[in-house]
């Protein structure tokens, strides 16, 4: 918080009580973790070293704390779960419905804020599985693939591309609409367009499913989704699909998960029912 004045307000205790904290918190380290700045303070390196080390254990002491009250309350727990794609939303109701009746004791939150970049999080204890179709290997993760289906290009009734197939040239002329993900975790760049030294005429960044698909219902752009999203679509909007190359583009829906944890029957439980969603 930058100033004792304010640390000590959020902590609930009088300056000269945390004064006495942080002298004695430093006599124990054997060194310096504040230096004065100005007339606040500011972490060390030994302090910036301490400050990243709690940011990553007291998620899981909360953690703990909340999975003991759930067993006191007679509960099994919760299943934390976070989710790196939007469109795996869609697929995700159809696995939490049947679980949560399957698992009458355990609570289920799902987290979106972490849809385009949940590593962090599963390594940090935020969530306990995390959804996503493009894992990225980590030491201590694991991934499992739950869901297969072919990312195809949506295009607007009529659009000027002609046949089923489309080709990486046919995309130089085109407004690419795509998720706010970088391009080196898009399977439209690294397995479509780079390979043929093909890039869009121009990338359009937007978040949710249905602005991106209305725009290229209006002939604004097009973009690279699942087949299974793109048919829930097309009974409301103006659009169809093509295939991305004579030999498609197969994908899966994994899971990942800590590799050091201790399988709980809960998330073996989630795990099974995903598969066969």
């Amino acid at each position: 918080l930058g100033s004792v004045t304010a640390a000590a307000e959020a902590l609930h205790l009088t300056q000269s009580a945390l004064s006495h904290a942080i002298r004695r918190l430093e006599a124990q380290a054997g060194v310096a973790l504040w230096e004065k700045e100005g007339r606040g303070l500011r972490p060390t390196q030994a302090g910036r070293y301490l400050i990243g080390l709690a940011q990553r254990v007291l998620p899981q002491l909360e953690q703990a704390e909340a999975t003991l009250a759930d067993f006191a309350r007679g509960q099994r727990g919760m299943l934390r779960i976070g989710m790196e794609c939007h469109p795996c939303y869609r697929w995700l109701l159809r696995v939490v419905e049947p679980y949560l009746a399957a698992w009458p004791q355990v609570d289920v939150d799902v987290r979106q804020a972490f849809q385009f970049g949940g590593i962090g999080a599963l390594l940090g204890h935020e969530i306990d599985l995390l959804i996503t179709p493009d894992p990225v290997e980590r030491p201590g993760l694991v991934y499992e693939p739950v869901f297969d289906y072919e990312m195809r290009l949506a295009v607007a009734e009529g659009h000027p591309l002609a046949g089923e197939v489309a080709v990486p040239g046919d995309l130089t002329g085109e407004v690419l609409i795509t998720y706010p993900v970088s391009p080196e975790r898009l399977d439209i760049y690294t397995r479509f367009l780079v390979p043929a030294g093909c890039l869009p005429r121009a990338v359009k960044v937007i978040e949710t499913t249905d602005i991106m698909l209305q725009m290229v219902a209006a002939g604004r752009g097009v973009s690279a989704l699942p087949d299974w999203l793109i048919e829930e679509y097309r009974a409301m909007l103006p659009i169809r699909s093509l295939r991305l190359g004579p030999d498609g583009m197969a994908k899966s829906i994994h899971i990942g998960r800590r590799a050091g944890d201790a399988a709980a029957d809960y998330v073996e439980g989630f795990m099974a029912l995903a598969g066969a969603a």
